[in-house]
């Protein structure tokens, strides 16, 4: 798929196309049952296009927090939010997530901010160093999303 007002062929559009072929594998391998990526468990996120309206899936690493909670970091390559969080903040509402083995579950997303933050990072970058690594590199506080099941 090309990106948005480029047309194939075009720089910025292999990006796009291998991403979107890579989110494909994962999402298949989410479902048989294979969620694991460089060490990490992986979810499918169900959002709404923030501008769109469309259905959107996205796989994205988790790390446990408790009964019936999952946190996820937008990273998004590290310049920027990803697509997935800005349709999750447009349309909170309507996420669903898919885990391994389990049918949809509808969730409650909710950005932690201060000593909630501080928390869920301490308890991610313990289960993933790698992470604490990339965000260094960054110059942006990367958004941390914990979902709770409704």
């Amino acid at each position: 798929m090309a990106e948005a007002g480029r047309k194939p062929g075009t720089p910025g559009a292999f990006s796009r196309w291998m991403q979107k072929k890579m989110n494909a594998r994962m999402i298949r391998k989410v479902r048989g049952g294979k969620a694991r990526f460089m060490g990490m468990d992986v979810l499918i996120l169900h959002t709404v296009g923030s501008r769109s309206g469309q259905p959107r899936e996205t796989p994205v690493a988790w790390f446990g927090d408790g009964d019936g909670a999952w946190l996820s970091i937008a990273s998004g390559g590290g310049s920027r939010n990803p697509d997935w969080y800005a349709n999750l903040m447009a349309h909170p509402g309507k996420a669903t997530i898919e885990l391994s083995g389990r049918g949809p579950v509808k969730v409650e997303p909710h950005r932690l901010d201060g000593a909630e933050r501080a928390q869920a990072w301490r308890l991610i970058s313990t289960a993933q160093p790698r992470i604490a690594k990339y965000q260094s590199k960054s110059e942006r506080q990367y958004p941390i999303v914990r979902f709770t099941a409704r």
